[in-house]
């Protein structure tokens, strides 16, 4: 972070730097003289008609000797002496600027720290919003492979349910046949049986009638 601030430092004074060597190609200063006067004209005993301060700058008009015609901002035009005039912006508005890049520099570094504590406060938030969701994923793997799991065997067991469904289908069918059959059977048993004993029953009343005749036959002889 400090390498940063003092790289944006580096790059304000630079770009400070190269703006006033832009301006000094259209614009002249007052150098770091307290007041010097401007005249009437090109000589000191010409009438003073304003005193400029350090760092006002103006603009040249034309030179003759010592001596330089300059316009002010509002327009004022006089003389001044020419070594009181520098093509170089006057180190206390140097140093006024460079106070107010710093000034500015220093905000920008304030807020670029604040921003990068709550770029850390997010991304410390996000780690653990990754870690829980991590979490979650594992625990999402590991039901779906169980779930996989119980799914063949749910498929299994219904695949074995229905073959049983089958099987006792068709052995509810077969089961049903013999016992039609056996019923039947049983049926034609019982028909004999019960044949069999009519039979035997008219046999014996046949046979009991036949003797009880001859009895009564032989009483009568």
């Amino acid at each position: 972070m400090k390498s940063y601030v003092r790289t944006l430092g580096i790059v304000g004074i630079c770009l400070f730097l190269l703006s006033t060597a832009v301006l000094a190609e259209t614009k002249n200063y007052i150098n770091d003289s307290m007041k010097i006067t401007m005249r009437t004209g090109p000589a000191t005993d010409r009438k003073i008609i304003a005193l400029l301060s350090v760092g006002q700058d103006v603009e040249i008009l034309k030179s003759e000797n010592e001596w330089s015609m300059v316009r002010l901002n509002n327009g004022k035009e006089g003389w001044v002496i020419s070594r009181f005039l520098t093509d170089q912006t006057p180190a206390s508005m140097q140093l006024e600027a460079l106070k107010k890049n710093h000034s500015t520099l220093q905000t920008k570094a304030a807020s670029l720290m604040e921003e990068n504590k709550a770029l850390k406060a997010e991304n410390k938030k996000l780690g653990l919003d990754l870690n829980t969701t991590q979490a979650n994923q594992r625990g999402l793997s590991k039901s779906y492979e169980t779930l996989k799991r119980e799914s063949k065997q749910f498929l299994d067991l219904q695949a074995k349910y229905k073959e049983s469904t089958s099987k006792l289908g068709e052995q509810t069918q077969k089961a049903e046949k013999y016992e039609d059959e056996l019923t039947k059977l049983l049926w034609n048993k019982n028909i004999k049986w019960f044949l069999s004993g009519a039979g035997v029953l008219i046999l014996g009343f046949i046979i009991g009638f036949s003797t009880k005749r001859q009895r009564r036959h032989s009483s009568l002889l």
